[in-house]
């Protein structure tokens, strides 16, 4: 639907670009969800547990952190998808 009667339709190139870079924010979200989930757990039990002989309690903290932080950067990655669809 176009809002502005001076917009124009975009184009097939136009849209294979789009569904491109759409893909690309998809993969990238998906890998920021594993790393910082991995690097939350790896902190937590090679770092902290181990030398200070707290286990499991650092592994359980950190690695919770680590999917609240990927969680964090999803709902970014989609707010601002909506911005930009609110303003086409």
């Amino acid at each position: 639907m176009i809002n502005n009667p001076d917009q124009k339709p975009k184009t097939e190139k136009e849209k294979k670009g789009d569904f491109i870079r759409y893909i690309g924010i998809a993969s990238t979200v998906g890998i920021n969800m594993v790393a910082s989930t991995f690097v939350g757990f790896a902190l937590g039990y090679w770092v902290i547990d181990k030398y200070l002989n707290s286990h499991p309690w650092f592994t359980i903290i950190l690695t919770f952190l680590g999917i609240v932080a990927g969680f964090r950067h999803l709902f970014r990655i989609a707010q601002k998808a909506g911005e930009k669809n609110d303003d086409q």
